[in-house]
């Protein structure tokens, strides 16, 4: 299985998220969702680690990587919180497109920061993911 498969996997279940995630929000805090969110992510993640066994290497973890595991961390939260609030108050057709600009954000700090490549391809992609999103959110 390559990344493609897990790439695919990762999409069809932020799909499902946004969808159940819409329905459960409904006259529900949108903070007060998310932490509920939050702790079965946390409970089903751990299941999944302890029981591969793949906690015997949180002693080998340098401290730069816990310092951006912890930064993406605090990311990861503060995007469910922002995701939810916009669930709440607005259309899932128009939230989910938009929470998509990631990918032409992240095209883009790729190539600024890990100096991936930059074909004309892959502008034309981010381009085309950034008008489809606001095509699809504001149509």
């Amino acid at each position: 299985m390559t990344w493609v498969f897990w790439a695919i996997l990762s999409a069809v279940f932020a799909a499902a998220t946004a969808l159940l995630a819409k329905v459960g929000v409904e006259k529900v805090d949108s903070n007060l969702a998310t932490a509920i969110r939050t702790t079965v992510v946390l409970v089903f993640t751990w299941a999944i680690a302890l029981s591969l066994n793949a906690h015997h290497g949180l002693g080998a973890i340098g401290r730069r990587s816990w310092i951006f595991l912890v930064l993406s961390g605090l990311c990861t939260g503060l995007s469910w919180l922002c995701y939810f609030r916009a669930l709440q108050m607005g259309p899932v057709s128009g939230v989910a497109p938009i929470d998509k600009l990631s990918v032409a954000i992240v095209i883009l700090a790729g190539w600024l920061f890990f100096g991936e490549s930059m074909s004309p391809m892959k502008i034309a992609g981010g381009v085309l993911v950034t008008a489809g999103a606001l095509i699809l959110a504001f149509s």
